[in-house]
């Protein structure tokens, strides 16, 4: 077997799909179907196996594409040492970031990449914070971005920016715009994500608190829907002003800071915390550092590290 064959493996078993996994790897699909056929033959088992929609790895092939992501990182990381010399980073860098951050960050961070560091590779994969956070921990990504994260002894936290949580309401003329009291929001419809998502777990402990029975009218995973939901008159949201910025809906939108307690967000840079970062992942967190500053948020509450 080659690097290339594993390469492959886990494009296939990321998109689950040959077709698309041959896109990006710009390869005929005929080619990748036979480099997992070469590899599951030399490894005397079933990795893939096919659906309705694609493929889906077997026991054996999450087993194979836990060591196959091992390997590549580390033969990444022998890249960059070997780069480092040039004082040129190489080598391939995952990061992960929460889709409300990854919508505003996405493009610059492209473009950044394309400018500083042209022989290094970028790949960036979006979930909600709780899984970014294990995919760091497991090696999946090497850095990413999150919202409010619980301390735990695999991650290297640091606080870059603190957003206050607000209420998010459809735009009427005669829609009040001044500060509302935490316990108002027993009053109004809520349009909230799943109970696994940070915001609604710290408005849920809040609430609890507080004593309130929220009232909520729907629950949907995507932000981006929630905010089409509340904009076209289904009920209030509760989320940072950045996320309305970034929307592209803010003037269909009322967005009214909830205080009586105030509620704050805290996004954090997270790397793993046992591993020695290279030069690459050092170089990527401080752009990650200076595209997050950048942003409309509130005031910065920490920096990264060197």
């Amino acid at each position: 077997m080659n690097l290339k064959q594993l390469e492959s493996f886990v494009q296939v078993a990321e998109l689950g799909s040959f077709s698309k996994a041959a896109v990006v790897l710009e390869i005929a699909q005929p080619a990748l179907s036979r480099q997992i056929r070469a590899l599951e033959t030399e490894l005397r088992t079933t990795l893939l196996t096919r659906n309705g929609r694609g493929v889906e790895l077997t026991e054996a092939g999450r087993r194979w594409f836990d060591h196959c992501v091992t390997i590549l990182q580390q033969v990444a990381l022998a890249q960059e040492d070997m780069g480092a010399s040039r004082d040129a980073p190489v080598g391939r860098v995952n990061i992960g970031l929460p889709p409300t951050i990854g919508r505003q960050l996405t493009l610059p961070l492209i473009d950044t990449f394309q400018r500083r560091l042209p022989q290094a590779r970028l790949a960036i994969v979006e979930g909600m914070s709780t899984h970014v956070s294990e995919w760091i921990a497991t090696g999946r990504v090497d850095l990413g971005l999150l919202y409010n994260p619980e301390a735990q002894p695999s991650l290297q936290i640091t606080p870059l920016l603190q957003e206050s949580l607000c209420l998010v309401s459809p735009a009427t003329p005669d829609a009040a715009r001044k500060p509302l009291p935490l316990r108002a929001l027993a009053d109004v419809a809520l349009v909230l994500p799943e109970r696994q998502h940070v915001i609604r777990r710290l408005l849920d402990s809040q609430a609890t608190l507080a004593g309130l029975s929220l009232n909520i009218a729907w629950e949907v995973s995507s932000i981006a829907a929630i905010i089409d939901l509340v904009a076209a008159g289904h009920g209030h949201a509760v989320l940072t002003a950045s996320a309305i910025q970034a929307s592209g809906q803010a003037d269909r939108l009322i967005v009214r800071p909830l205080v009586e307690p105030t509620l704050s967000s805290v996004l954090c840079l997270a790397v793993p915390a046992h591993k020695r970062p290279s030069a690459l992942v050092r170089q990527s967190c401080q752009v990650l550092k200076e595209l997050v500053t950048r942003l409309p948020q509130n005031a910065a509450v920490g920096s990264l590290p060197g």
